[in-house]
């Protein structure tokens, strides 16, 4: 199994280098969403890029708390699986009224992760960049991506950091 974990800040072309890193790979390609229509402006986001990014190319399964066990369920030899986007997944988590499923999901996803056949591309934003930010559950999803990060970028094979459009390998060659 091969393990990608591909950071940035919002608008970095993180998206866009994993699903061309995706789409190199000549493989069948599964394309995870992690996000939620709560409101009509993240609707309207959803369809466009399932409009965009899903035409033909991906098998498109939306997952936005679960994220281990779809894993798990969709694994195969011979294909690539892109999850989009983990900072997402971690709000659906931390906002979700158990309290302690943030932290199972997680260590799920960190124990799954190299038992997986597939290729496995993940996809998020870097949030240690900042200031640090007001409030409780900011601070918290500041902390806990930050871990999540950390411990992926342990287990993954090769991890990028994306600025301005540019990758920069941290870890592993592509």
């Amino acid at each position: 199994m091969i393990s990608h974990l591909v950071l940035g800040g919002a608008r970095s072309g993180k998206s866009r280098y994993a699903e061309q890193l995706a789409l190199n790979t000549q493989k069948p390609r599964v394309y995870i969403a992690t996000a939620q229509a709560v409101d009509d402006e993240m609707a309207q986001r959803i369809a466009h890029h399932q409009q965009q990014r899903c035409q033909n190319v991906w098998q498109l399964v939306e997952e936005p708390i679960y994220l281990a066990d779809r894993l798990a369920a969709l694994d195969q030899e011979y294909q690539v699986i892109l999850v989009d986007c983990l900072t997402i997944w971690m709000s659906n988590l931390l906002l979700a009224s158990d309290p302690d499923l943030q932290g199972r999901e997680c260590l799920k996803l960190l124990e799954l992760l190299p038992k997986l056949k597939s290729e496995i591309i993940m996809v998020s934003n870097e949030t240690g960049l900042g200031v640090i930010p007001l409030g409780e559950i900011t601070r918290r999803f500041v902390d806990e991506s930050g871990r999540l990060h950390q411990a992926l970028g342990q287990v993954c094979q090769h991890v990028v950091f994306c600025v301005a459009g540019f990758p920069m390998q941290l870890k592993g060659v592509e």
